[in-house]
């Protein structure tokens, strides 16, 4: 085959895969020569796990201020209490529980609250 028709069989792939991709919606976007152009729309990015990281960092910490604020024995009183009541309190007092990492920032966060 000659070049021209390998160069034209590519540009037609390109051509079908970007009309496949936006029959799952398009934006437009106006180039700064005016042309108005169509582009696929991005599929939405899953969750990252910096994100995950960071949620799970935030939840450690917030258990850690209860502990300090509370303290240890009415934490776990308080989290024995949740663990008695429905399948949704049950689930929060398992998630609630205090852990080593919870301790360690409990203890570290006890000399800079008090």
């Amino acid at each position: 085959m000659s070049s021209g028709h390998l160069e034209f069989e590519s540009r037609i792939r390109r051509l079908l895969r970007k009309h496949t991709a936006m029959t799952q919606g398009y934006t437009t976007r106006m180039r700064p020569d005016g042309l108005i152009v169509a582009y696929p729309r991005r599929a939405p990015r899953p969750l990252s796990g910096r994100a995950i990281v960071m949620f799970l960092g935030a939840f450690v910490l917030f258990k850690g201020v209860m502990v300090v604020n509370l303290g240890p024995v009415a934490y776990d009183e308080k989290v024995d209490r949740l663990g008695q009541g429905s399948l949704v309190e049950q689930a929060g007092a398992f998630a609630m529980q205090a852990d080593p990492l919870t301790a360690l920032v409990a203890q570290k966060l006890e000399t800079v609250l008090r």
